[in-house]
């Protein structure tokens, strides 16, 4: 807790969205009486964003925060329209700039998110990580119309689903040797390939595309796809380029952070949570950001910092966790595999399953993965509330009938 800032009466939190406003309510909820200023940059007050892709078509309208969690941001200083453009750390306080002027506060909790990838030359290409962003592909698609989507990750495979059910005609282009692969490994990853045929999608793996036009997408075989939206899920970047040097970045783009949310060097006064940050976990190592979990549940870290509330056991340590619900199939993940893991299947391949990657030559659990098994979904969120990895008998954990209990 060296970094701790100390006498915070006033904060600055940049980003409207889940890891902001919780954030404020965090802070709220801990006691703090100071100011907070919320800037965000799309006009609306915070929502949900994984309905854009699960809902796309059910749902029409933004996922509200304050009817879904209970965020009430009425008598706060939120500016909807306001997005930060810069950052500057002093001894005593910490500047915001904005093209309104500039906000001084005591500490700033930096929660801008991810932005979405968009490859140059692909200007006509949809992408899918604003309420805008849905209405848009929405009305592109239906009975009789074509959509390709480059990019079978967790957002691709949703959306792909979504659209194949509604009668659009989808074609997934996957660059990898399998979906998922960069999240799970091309192992796993290919148990996800029969869902696409018997969604009615058509993939194509180990393929890539040269262009987009107007009319559709050209792979780098010159296949033409013809197509009446053509929509980029080829990943996100921490949308960070506001931040201009002022704190130190990973390779990546996203904000080192410490377990308590905070930005080394910078006296404890800048904080990051959310998609925006890469996050120190005791039990993980270093985190990434991207899981709508994390956003969710750092802003209680950040808050505790600001107000010095850690228990006795310092700063809480949620494990990654991400759900998906993909062409006919729940997905659950706790934890974060590694490239090189001894990965353990239990169940039906074909049907529901379970992997559980361990560190290799050894019982500790790195993560697990359900496919539609939910009670699997439950013990692995227990394996992983403890304050390290788990271990895991393999041959029990081979077994589909014994439960994934800790040794």
């Amino acid at each position: 807790m060296s970094e701790q800032a100390t006498a915070v009466r006033s904060v600055v939190v940049v980003g409207a969205g889940l890891a902001g406003a919780r954030t404020v309510a965090a802070l709220r909820g801990g006691g703090f009486e100071g100011s907070i200023t919320l800037l965000g940059a799309e006009g609306v007050e915070p929502y949900d964003r994984p309905p854009l892709s699960k809902e796309l078509l059910s749902r029409t309208t933004p996922a509200w925060l304050r009817d879904e969690l209970g965020i009430d941001l009425d008598g706060e200083d939120a500016r909807l329209g306001e997005p930060a453009t810069g950052l500057e750390i002093a001894p005593h306080a910490v500047a915001v700039r904005t093209n309104a002027g500039d906000l001084s506060a005591d500490a700033v909790v930096i929660a801008t998110g991810a932005a979405p990838v968009r490859p140059a030359g692909w200007g006509t290409a949809l992408t899918l990580h604003t309420a805008a962003d849905a209405a848009a592909l929405r009305a592109r698609l239906g009975p009789g119309r074509r959509l390709v989507v480059v990019g079978a990750g967790w957002i691709g495979a949703e959306v792909a689903g979504v659209a194949a059910a509604a009668g659009t005609e989808v074609t997934v282009v996957e660059a990898g040797a399998a979906p998922l692969a960069t999240a799970v490994g091309p192992t796993v990853g290919a148990l996800t390939v029969p869902w696409y045929a018997a969604a009615g999608v058509r993939l194509l793996t180990g393929s890539t595309v040269r262009a987009v036009t107007p009319q559709g997408a050209v792979l780098a075989d010159d296949e033409e796809l013809p197509a009446d939206a053509v929509l980029a899920a080829v990943g996100v970047r921490p949308a960070t380029s506001w931040l201009a040097g002022s704190v130190p970045l990973g390779p990546d783009g996203s904000v080192e952070v410490d377990a308590a949310m905070r930005v080394p060097g910078t006296g404890g006064r800048v904080l990051a949570v959310g998609d925006v940050a890469a996050r120190v976990s005791p039990r993980h190592g270093r985190l990434p950001g991207g899981h709508w979990d994390g956003a969710l549940r750092e802003p209680d870290i950040a808050a505790a910092t600001l107000l010095g509330a850690h228990g006795t056991d310092g700063p809480a340590d949620p494990a990654p966790y991400v759900w998906s619900d993909q062409l006919g199939h729940a997905i659950a993940a706790y934890g974060l595999p590694r490239l090189g893991d001894d990965e353990v299947l239990r169940g039906d391949p074909a049907g529901a399953f379970t992997a559980v990657w361990f560190v290799p030559a050894t019982d500790q659990v790195r993560a697990v993965l359900a496919v539609d098994r939910p009670r699997d979904v439950a013990a692995a969120r227990r394996l992983f509330s403890g304050p390290r990895l788990p271990h895991l008998d393999r041959t029990a954990a081979a077994d589909p009938d014994r439960p994934l209990r800790a040794r």
